[in-house]
């Protein structure tokens, strides 16, 4: 049995303050007693304060991002060291976000995961089609693409440290989700891809996340998918109330 998971990206939103408060609100409203594993990834200058506020909790805390380099001149980068010298050891890489607004490519992007992965981090892999994609019925290939550009160069053995997102870009942040039946069809589609290239024990044990405007009035059927394993969520997490909803949906 996949232990499923629920992570709020925070994404460019709350500052010290604001972040201290919704860490008490989370604290208070998310179950602790719940088998599900939940996330917050904050900004980067919230990091720190988020592990030491969590310490004791049932929560873990996630980078948005970081440099595939060790370190050096690399202005305003924030290195996989650096993240665990802190105490985050998980990180979202591959967000559609950073995919169009950054250029991160599918070879940088596979950088960034052998970089985390060789510092023991755990990756959350962020991937998939855009609406243009969908329309033209080329989401499979986009996906397959992207899979195997971006993390199917890593051996069998670093899958245990490996979370899959799959985020369709025309679902995120526009109010759009996919169907709960499009969900567990591409997840399906995204767990026999992992078989064909890493066989049944890796396929059957990596946990994939839906991300694309996951609400407290539709997780529930979501994740109740046979292949979705919990949900990677935006603009939801940033309420305690409506994040607890959804993870109580898990």
């Amino acid at each position: 049995m996949r232990t499923k998971i629920v992570a709020g990206n925070w994404k460019m939103h709350k500052n010290a303050e604001e972040t201290e408060d919704l860490l008490n609100d989370l604290i208070a409203a998310v179950p602790q007693d719940k088998e599900v594993q939940i996330i917050v990834a904050p900004t980067f200058v919230n990091l720190a304060a988020a592990v030491e506020h969590l310490e004791f909790t049932n929560i873990y805390v996630a980078a948005q991002n970081m440099h595939q380099a060790e370190g050096g001149a690399f202005t305003g980068e924030i290195s996989a060291d650096m993240l665990k010298s802190i105490g985050v050891k998980t990180v979202i890489l591959g967000h559609s976000e950073r995919r169009a607004y950054f250029n991160e490519t599918d070879s940088i992007i596979a950088s960034k995961v052998a970089t985390a992965l060789k510092h023991d981090m755990t990756v959350i892999f962020c991937f998939g089609e855009e609406l243009k994609d969908r329309q033209s019925n080329n989401h499979f290939n986009i996906v397959e693409q992207q899979l195997l550009d971006g993390i199917f160069f890593t051996e069998a053995a670093h899958w245990e440290n490996i979370v899959l997102a799959y985020e369709p870009v025309w679902a995120i942040g526009t109010g759009e989700t996919a169907s709960p039946e499009q969900a567990q069809e591409m997840h399906e589609f995204i767990r026999e891809t992992v078989r064909k290239k890493y066989g049944s024990q890796v396929a059957d044990s990596v946990r994939i996340l839906y991300g694309g405007s996951v609400k407290p009035e539709n997780a529930a059927e979501i994740f109740a998918k046979p292949d979705v394993d919990g949900g990677l969520i935006g603009g939801a997490s940033l309420k305690a109330a409506d994040f607890a909803a959804i993870i109580n949906g898990a």
